[in-house]
């Protein structure tokens, strides 16, 4: 990238920042169904299990959003504020072997320093910390509720990852052996509506404007470079 072009696009970048925290911005719900003869067709080449969750969701919320060759997107589909069907599976052994091929989001403020016990908790709980989102990718949508739950509990302090993982696996084997297991079948905390967003502090002030005192200085010994040249 040219040097002019990198300060118009940090002006450009600055400008919509400024414009967005204003009046509102970030991603718009589409509020379109795709026609079913669209998905079916775009569905049918799809491998088992993803052409499971993609039918298991119309069937629980509809017509999706917004379809293309590789996915069904959701928004707003019952608790969740983006739901997503893929059509390529993420081989995935916790807690049992499986692939994931649904995505579940939700609003949600996760604290930088339990970022990392998240992580050793299941590596598909995904925690977007500017967005504020969280989501979980499984085989299927009560997987998910299981495991943001857990993460929720984890956040909240009262599991550790050792622990949830523990737990997770005693709710999944009841959820598939068909007995109570509340939390495969509903979020078991409120959710939030408004944005959860975390967009962080500005630093880069202090850094500029060594930059550009630098900057002047090459500008300096060039041009007495060239004099003496």
């Amino acid at each position: 990238m040219e040097p002019i072009e990198r300060v118009k696009t940090a002006a450009i970048s600055l400008a919509s920042d400024l414009k967005v925290q204003a009046f509102g911005g970030g991603e718009k719900p589409v509020e379109t169904i795709v026609d079913m003869d669209t998905v079916q067709t775009l569905i049918s080449d799809w491998n088992a299990m993803s052409k499971k969750a993609a039918n298991s969701t119309i069937e629980q919320y509809g017509p999706p959003n917004e379809a293309i060759q590789s996915r069904l997107i959701w928004y707003n589909n019952g608790p969740w504020k983006r739901t997503i069907v893929f059509r390529d599976e993420i081989p995935h052994d916790f807690p049992q072997p499986h692939t994931d091929v649904i995505e579940n989001f939700i609003n949600y403020r996760v604290p930088p320093e339990m970022f990392s016990e998240l992580a050793k908790f299941d590596g598909s709980v995904i925690v977007e910390r500017t967005k504020g989102e969280v989501s979980s990718r499984c085989d299927m949508e009560a997987a998910n509720i299981i495991a943001l739950n857990l993460m929720n509990d984890i956040v909240t302090g009262k599991l550790d990852a050792v622990k949830a993982r523990e737990i997770c696996c005693e709710v999944t084997s009841a959820f598939i052996m068909n007995r109570t297991a509340p939390y495969a079948e509903a979020l078991q905390f409120n959710v939030a509506t408004e944005e959860t967003k975390d967009t962080d502090q500005v630093m880069i002030a202090g850094a500029m404007v060594d930059q550009v005192f630098k900057k002047v200085n090459d500008l300096f010994e060039g041009n007495v470079n060239n004099q003496v040249n």
